[in-house]
C-alpha cells in the first residue's frame, strides 16, 4: 500500500511541477532568393528551439481595402511556397516554428493606423484580410505548424471590429488545430478585445524602459517594474500564458528610450547597451511560469553578412549579444 501512495505522490508532483520549456525563438526574416540548409545553421547555434516565419501582404496606404500577398514581385520568404519552404528546413533542424503573416504598408506606416474610410471598404478590407490569414492557416494546419499568430499591430482595426476578429478566430479554428496568438503593440496589448478566444496573449514587446545612454542590467530591471506588473494583471484577468511575439533592441545609445525605434540612423553603436537590455529582459521574465517566452527581432539568412559590431540595428548576429543569448537559449 505504501508503494501505491509513493507511486500516485511521485505522479501528482510530477504534473505540478512540469513546465512546458520556453519558447526561445528568433524572428526569421524572409529571405529575397530560395535559401538552403545552411541558413538554417546559425539558428542551430544559437540554441534557438522556435522560429518566427513571416510571410507578408502589403497595403498602399492607410486606407486602402485591398491586401496584396503571395504575387511574384514579392520576396520568396515572404510568398507562400517560400514560407513553406523555410517551415520544412527549419523543422528538418528540430526548430518549431510560429507562422506570423504580417501586413506592411508603403512607406512604413504604422500598421496600427490602418483605418478604413467607410463601412464599405471596411467591409472589402476584412474580407480581403481574411484571405489573407486563411491562406497561411491552411498552411500553418499542412505543416503542422504549432502556433499560428492572426495579426501583428493592428489595434485601430483589432478594436474598432471585434466581430470580423471573433468571426475569423472562428473559422481558423475549424481548419487549423494548433495555438492561436495576436502580436500587439506594447502600448494596445490590454485594449485587444479577443485575447479569450486566443491560447497565448501575444505583446511586441519594445516598453520603454530607460533614459539613460548605457543603463546598467539594473536600471533596466527597474524599468521593466510598472510595464511588467500591468502585463500580470492582464495575465491574471484572461488567464492565458505570456508570449513576447517580438522582443529585441537595437545596439545604441538610448536603446531603452524608444525600443520601437527602427529609423535608419547611423553611429552611435553601443554593443554593451544592447547586452545589458536583453540581459535585464531575460532575468525579468524567462524565470516566470506564466511566461511562455519570445522571439528576438530579427534574425537574416545571410548570417555572415549581417550584423556585426559597426552594426547598430536589431540584430545580434556578430555582436557579443549573440553570446548573451546563446547562453541564455542554452540553458533553457
Amino acid at each position: 500500500m505504501k508503494k501505491v501512495f509513493l507511486l500516485l505522490f511521485i505522479i501528482i508532483f510530477s504534473g505540478c511541477s512540469a513546465q512546458e520549456p520556453k519558447i526561445n525563438g528568433v524572428s526569421f526574416v524572409g529571405s529575397p532568393k530560395e535559401i538552403t540548409a545552411k541558413a538554417i545553421q546559425p539558428v542551430v547555434a544559437v540554441h534557438a528551439n522556435w522560429a518566427a516565419v513571416m510571410p507578408f501582404g502589403f497595403l498602399k496606404n492607410l486606407e486602402t481595402p485591398t491586401v496584396t500577398f503571395n504575387i511574384e514581385r514579392q520576396w520568396w520568404g515572404e510568398r507562400r511556397d517560400g514560407a513553406k519552404r523555410t517551415i520544412e528546413l527549419l523543422n528538418e533542424k528540430g526548430i518549431k516554428v510560429m507562422l506570423k503573416p504580417q501586413i506592411w504598408v508603403w512607406r512604413g506606416e504604422f500598421t496600427g493606423n490602418i483605418k478604413m474610410n467607410s463601412e464599405e471598404n471596411w467591409q472589402v478590407f476584412e474580407k480581403s484580410y481574411e484571405e489573407f490569414i486563411m491562406l497561411y492557416a491552411k498552411l500553418a494546419q499542412e505543416m503542422n505548424v504549432p502556433v499560428l499568430c492572426i495579426g501583428t499591430e493592428l489595434h485601430t482595426f483589432a478594436q474598432t471590429r471585434p466581430k470580423f476578429w471573433s468571426e475569423v478566430i472562428q473559422k481558423i479554428r475549424l481548419i487549423y488545430n494548433g495555438k492561436l496568438t495576436y502580436a500587439e503593440n506594447w502600448d494596445q496589448f490590454d485594449n485587444v478585445p479577443f485575447w479569450d478566444q486566443l491560447d497565448y496573449i501575444g505583446i511586441d514587446a519594445y516598453f520603454p524602459v530607460s533614459q539613460s545612454q548605457t543603463p546598467s542590467v539594473e536600471e533596466f530591471k527597474l524599468g521593466w517594474q510598472k510595464h511588467k506588473s500591468e502585463i500580470i494583471a492582464l495575465k491574471d484577468k484572461i488567464e492565458k500564458p505570456v508570449l513576447f511575439t517580438e522582443y529585441g533592441y537595437r545596439s545604441i545609445h538610448y536603446t531603452g528610450k524608444e525600443p520601437w525605434d527602427s529609423s535608419r540612423s547611423e553611429g552611435k553603436v553601443n554593443l554593451k547597451a544592447q547586452n545589458n537590455a536583453l540581459t535585464a529582459l531575460y532575468q525579468e521574465f524567462w524565470n516566470e511560469s506564466w511566461f511562455a517566452g519570445g522571439f528576438l527581432w530579427k534574425w537574416y539568412h545571410n548570417h555572415e553578412e549581417v550584423g556585426g559590431e559597426k552594426n547598430n540595428r536589431f540584430t545580434i548576429q556578430n555582436k557579443p549579444a549573440e553570446n548573451v543569448v546563446r547562453t541564455i537559449y542554452k540553458d533553457e
